[in-house]
């Protein structure tokens, strides 16, 4: 069973950073597909980035440029760095993961019915 916790959530004003962990538990990353995925209020759940078993990173090609994803596959935790923040970030972050049955350069950057596992997802909130 995977279970993912998200941490690094919190208060930032506009302009800003933050960085967001998932930690990994009950695999290791080289069997996981990992994403990040954020929900506003009133909106539709948004895929941000994706990493796949083998290390490749993608993008939702409107947050390029200020989301990077990364992973420690030592401490199993994957990060999202966050920059220049703004009020429209504003949401809850999850991660989510799709095991595999061997190392592939694939993940799903916007469909998040392609993962299997959820974590608990960590406020964001952007203001001044």
């Amino acid at each position: 069973q995977v279970q993912l916790v998200e941490s690094g959530g919190g208060l930032v004003q506009p302009g800003g950073s933050l960085r967001l962990s998932c930690a990994v538990s009950g695999s290791t990353l080289e069997f996981l597909a990992i994403g990040w995925f954020r929900q506003a209020p009133e909106k539709d759940r948004e895929g941000i980035s994706c990493i796949s078993a083998r290390g490749s990173t993608y993008y939702n090609a409107p947050l390029k440029g200020r989301f990077s994803v990364s992973r420690d596959g030592t401490r199993k935790i994957v990060s999202l760095q966050m920059n220049n923040l703004n009020a429209e970030d504003t949401a809850v972050y999850y991660c989510a993961a799709l095991p595999m049955d061997y190392p592939q350069n694939t993940c799903a950057v916007t469909t998040d019915t392609w993962y299997r596992y959820w974590g608990q997802g960590t406020q964001v909130t952007v203001s001044s």
